[in-house]
């Protein structure tokens, strides 16, 4: 990258982190209850699903596509885990068997739009509308419930202190990073959504790529399901609903421009909390929730707004 490219790279990700640390300071002048530990651990706990689903969905945006699936898929895939684990599968080939339907829903995804060339808005709108539709055809349209321990210890458990989705959380950035930065599939993603064409004629399959990204997308969206089946102790039919307005703006907010190219997890990471920390603090305040949608949607429109001031500054 050119010393400009790079400086306005990571200017845009330490002007997110300045927000974040501004918007914090903010909500601390204006109730006090904001920045004390349990309220921290809260934003961190409540945090974790929105930020999980939104690591896919950077992947996926990398490769300048979108996935408006990521919700339903978390539906479907709790549903079929949380059913598996009521009929007595042991906890693991339950666990398995759910981020594998999440992966294959991805993956579906990406078969439709590389070979089957359908826009990936258009496609992931179906899946949308199929995964949720599969979840209730289900579940008959009823919630499964009533799990074993060890099972709600992956939402309700704690190792030193720190709850266990925050660690899990955690552990999928660190990979994410990892994979983004020093793995073919990352270094291919971001060609792919600098430059398809180009990316093609370097030898990239970008059918098979391109297919990995969605459903890594779709996996991620089934892990997130696994916290939150155990978090409420049942698996809804009708869960995720708005994920994927939650994840996509997290991820645009961190940093990563829709048109695709560029981006990084860290980014995403400090969007999520930016969400997290304005709808803890605005909650705290007794704002309305209709109010906090209105504030959300300003916020994404800002960050967009953004991303498009820094291309043109870069042209």
């Amino acid at each position: 990258m050119k010393t400009k490219d790079l400086l306005l790279h990571y200017g845009r990700q330490f002007g997110t982190l300045a927000g974040l640390l501004v918007l914090c300071l903010v909500l601390w002048a204006l109730t006090p209850h904001f920045l004390t530990v349990s309220n921290l651990l809260n934003v961190a706990q409540q945090t974790t699903l929105v930020a999980i689903v939104a690591v896919g969905m950077t992947f996926v945006i990398i490769t300048a596509g979108i996935d408006l699936s990521v919700g339903s898929l978390l539906a479907f895939a709790g549903v079929v885990m949380a059913s598996l684990l009521q009929r007595g599968l042991p906890l693991a080939p339950a666990l398995l068997i759910g981020l594998l339907t999440g992966a294959a829903g991805g993956v579906l995804n990406g078969l439709l739009i590389t070979f089957g060339r359908l826009p990936p808005f258009i496609t992931t709108l179906g899946m949308m509308s199929m995964a949720r539709g599969a979840a209730l055809v289900f579940t008959d349209g009823r919630p499964v419930s009533g799990f074993s321990d060890t099972f709600r210890w992956l939402a309700v458990g704690e190792l030193w202190h720190i709850p266990a989705p925050v660690i899990i959380m955690l552990l999928v950035y660190v990979l994410a990073h990892f994979t983004l930065t020093r793995t073919k599939l990352g270094r291919y993603a971001y060609a792919i959504g600098g430059n398809e064409e180009a990316a093609t004629l370097s030898g990239v399959n970008v059918r098979l790529y391109k297919t990995l990204v969605y459903g890594l997308s779709g996996a991620l969206s089934a892990l997130a399901a696994i916290i939150l089946t155990a978090r409420l102790n049942s698996a809804q039919p009708i869960a995720g609903m708005m994920y994927e307005l939650d994840a996509i703006a997290a991820t645009v907010i961190g940093g990563t421009s829709l048109t695709g190219g560029s981006g990084t997890v860290v980014g995403t990471l400090i969007g999520a909390l930016i969400i997290g920390v304005l709808r803890n603090g605005l909650n705290l305040l007794d704002i309305s929730s209709f109010v906090q949608q209105i504030v959300i949607g300003a916020v994404i429109v800002v960050a967009v707004l953004l991303d498009m001031a820094l291309k043109a500054n870069r042209k």
